[in-house]
């Protein structure tokens, strides 16, 4: 017994443990990100936003879920059980793996493998599986619209993510995700990457669905795209996974252009602080960003939202991955 528990066991309670320590405070962290936003756009907009359940509104988040728990599930005639009923589960759980793989401190990570960013992008392109099969299985033309619309908004904006990685990737000349945050040491690639940087967060905003590119879930012409017929638990699973895969991609913006769990200035007053302090931090100012532009900006159209990802930000980026390499070489500042 002894034996199977140093051998087996005692590895899988650190596995889940581990797990454990990264899912709760995620979880916590979509609760109230939703309350924050409401906060947000209430402030911006002059209005109070949730603040009756709880002192200053903040059990809004718990009232919410738990309306959604105990809601009838209903299924429409039509659609196929198996795929519809898989589809808000296969959302969730992709923002989640994701997790396993981001480093939020020095030593903090699940699985440091040698190839990080392509794992994540390899589970940020699943995403648009969960987005089709619930268009398709909700059998009508809304969800079905919607759905087709995410497909090709999420791969179109893939692109121009792919290559704004291959330069960051470039400089630090590692897969590692914590080898690209110590080669932000002396400085953060969101000061010499200002263009991809900028480019990045756009494409996330497009990859995440959210305004102004929040076309598949376009209220005007779609109702709400491709979740209509979705309620109770399963519609709260695709609202957790929205918010799920904001905060991934706060986190992997953070990593690539900002330094990670680094300080931003290496002296005293700055180190105090653990580097999960600062990780957190830095993704919480990421997701204001996505939080003011909702508040600001209005909807693209959907030709406009094309013509942005297939004319601009692709040849655009393809020129400044060619022009990186170009300096690199050039002034032989290739990582070794």
């Amino acid at each position: 017994m002894t034996d199977f528990w140093s051998g087996y066991a005692w590895p899988f309670a650190i596995i889940v443990a581990q797990i454990m320590a990264i899912v709760v405070p995620l979880l916590v962290a979509v609760a109230y990100l939703t309350y924050a936003e409401r906060k947000v756009i209430a402030a911006i907009q002059l209005r109070k936003g949730p603040n009756v359940v709880g002192p200053f509104g903040l059990l809004q988040p718990f009232a919410d879920g738990l309306k959604l728990l105990f809601k009838e599930t209903i299924l429409p005639a039509g659609a196929n059980r198996i795929v519809f009923l898989a589809a808000p589960i296969l959302t969730f759980a992709l923002a989640m793996v994701a997790w396993a793989v981001i480093p939020v401190a020095e030593g903090w990570v699940i699985a440091d493998i040698n190839v990080g960013i392509l794992f994540l992008f390899a589970i940020s392109s699943l995403g648009v599986y969960g987005v089709i099969m619930a268009g398709w299985a909700s059998n009508s033309k809304y969800p079905f619209l919607g759905a087709l619309r995410s497909a090709a908004q999420m791969v179109s904006y893939e692109v121009s993510m792919g290559f704004v990685i291959i330069t960051v990737l470039l400089c630090v000349g590692s897969l590692r995700l914590t080898d690209i945050v110590l080669a932000q040491q002396t400085v953060w690639f969101a000061i010499p990457l200002l263009p991809m940087f900028v480019i990045f967060f756009v494409s996330v905003l497009a990859e995440t669905n959210r305004a102004p590119f929040d076309l598949p879930e376009g209220e005007s012409e779609l109702v709400a795209g491709y979740f209509v017929e979705y309620s109770a638990m399963s519609f709260a699973l695709f609202f957790l996974g929205e918010y799920a895969n904001m905060i991934l991609m706060s986190a992997i913006t953070t990593i690539l252009f900002l330094g990670g769990w680094l300080p931003p200035l290496d002296i005293v007053p700055f180190n105090w602080l653990p580097g999960i302090v600062w990780f957190a931090l830095k993704v919480a100012l990421v997701l204001f960003c996505f939080l003011w532009v909702r508040a600001t900006f209005p909807r693209y159209r959907y030709d406009q939202l094309m013509r942005l990802g297939w004319k601009v930000f692709l040849p655009f980026t393809l020129v400044w991955v060619v022009l990186t390499a170009g300096v690199l070489v050039t002034f032989d500042w290739l990582p070794q």
